[in-house]
């Protein structure tokens, strides 16, 4: 399996990075902090690959900053909520 081969899906993709980003946003104004962070982070990760498929060096780079910070996010909540 390589990188181009979901490229047929991407506009599915999209649709479904829409799907998490309405979903992270509810949960913002929520207040649910963890569900938005676990939402944002396949949102980033979906972005990145699109970013992959059309050269997007930008919006590529700036989605793996945020998938970081999310990923530590997550993983601080883990750490200090156990």
């Amino acid at each position: 399996m390589t990188l181009l081969s979901f490229a047929a899906y991407e506009q599915q993709l999209k649709w479904c990075t829409f799907a998490l980003g309405l979903g992270s946003t509810i949960s913002v104004v929520q207040g649910w902090q963890l569900a938005a962070m676990m939402l944002s982070l396949p949102f980033c990760l979906i972005w990145i690959y699109c970013g992959w498929l059309r050269n997007e060096a930008q919006l590529k780079f700036i989605n793996m900053m945020f998938a970081a910070l999310y990923v530590y996010g997550i993983a601080r909540y883990l750490i200090t909520t156990t």
